[in-house]
């Protein structure tokens, strides 16, 4: 690739660098839901009418008669945060290809190290699409879910750094294994569900736009439902768990979906009863990010791929290794 060459001369990046790049991945992929979910509660969805431009003419916020300052600049904030977002994400992937340079087995964390910007402008045209479509709920909804596998990747890439590319073998008994797919989907129906609770509650991101027609108390019963049913799966991985000698770290893992899930749904209750504060909403939102991360993070320590071997530069042709900068 005629990069290639540039990003050669990049200095190597150490095991600390490795791993806060992987943690600002997972950081930013989950903090876009939290301030996207205020860009609804405030009313400031279609603060900027268009896409890409704020207001016809204009990319930027302007005098508008129709829309406020402010819910403009709260829009505009969110999409200019997109481009932290990428800026992340084109780190991630320069790291990781300069450290495929010097050990070319690492071509699977270059791949997860694609996926990020690849899918922030998928998002990004998804939001666009939700913005041109004057905040359908639906079009929110998928806005959201489309950011969840980021997160879940962002996970998967910073685990990627600091671990090998044997093939993954389990450090979980048999059952447990089976488990932890149906849990991930589970997961995600608890998310989906949350999505038309939302596009039937009362912040759609805009005061003309549709809302789901559907009973909010059913569909808070759905999503309620489909939490225990998580919960569920989660109680009997624990029990599988058991039947085996488990690497500490799992279990502290596991106990990490536990407190983050138990957390989520005792918010959830509180905002139902509440009448869905706007604060709460975004905390609600901040919690998905962290049962996604955590779970993304028991499925990665339920296996092991052997040790890093990219901690350093690979061995130069006098024999020394390269200093790690």
């Amino acid at each position: 690739m005629f990069l290639t060459p540039y990003v050669e001369r990049l200095p190597y990046p150490s095991r600390t660098v490795q791993r806060a790049i992987g943690v600002a991945a997972v950081v930013t992929q989950a903090g876009i839901g939290v301030t996207g979910s205020v860009v609804r509660v405030t009313g400031s969805g279609l603060g900027c009418s268009t896409w890409p431009q704020c207001q016809p003419g204009s990319m930027v916020p302007v005098d508008h008669a129709q829309y406020q300052t402010i819910t403009q600049w709260i829009e505009f904030g969110n999409r200019l945060l997109t481009f932290v977002l990428f800026v992340a994400a084109v780190v991630a992937v320069l790291a990781a290809w300069r450290i495929v340079l010097d050990h070319p087995s690492r071509r699977r964390l270059v791949k997860l190290a694609w996926t990020l910007p690849g899918g922030i402008v998928l998002q990004a045209v998804v939001g666009g699409m939700t913005v041109l479509a004057k905040l359908e709920w639906w079009t929110v909804a998928i806005h959201f879910l489309v950011s969840t596998p980021l997160v879940w990747l962002a996970v998967l890439l910073l685990r990627a750094f600091n671990e090998g590319d044997e093939p993954p073998r389990p450090v979980v008994p048999p059952l447990a294994r089976k488990l932890l797919l149906p849990l991930v989907v589970v997961m995600w129906l608890v998310l989906a569900a949350g999505t038309m609770v939302s596009g039937a509650g009362p912040h759609g991101g805009d005061p003309g736009t549709h809302r789901f027609q559907a009973p909010i108390e059913t569909l808070a019963q759905i999503h309620g439902g489909l939490l225990v049913a998580y919960l569920v799966v989660l109680a009997t991985f624990g029990l599988a768990l058991m039947r085996g000698p488990v690497p500490a770290e799992v279990w502290r893992r596991y106990g990490a979906v536990w407190a983050v899930a138990l957390a989520q749904g005792l918010l959830g209750s509180v905002q139902y009863a509440l009448g869905v504060p706007e604060v709460l909403v975004a905390l609600h939102v901040l919690g998905s990010a962290l049962v996604i991360i955590a779970t993304a993070a028991l499925w990665c320590g339920s296996r092991d791929r052997g040790a890093p071997v990219s901690a350093t530069p690979a061995p130069r042709e006098s024999g020394e290794l390269t200093p790690a900068r």
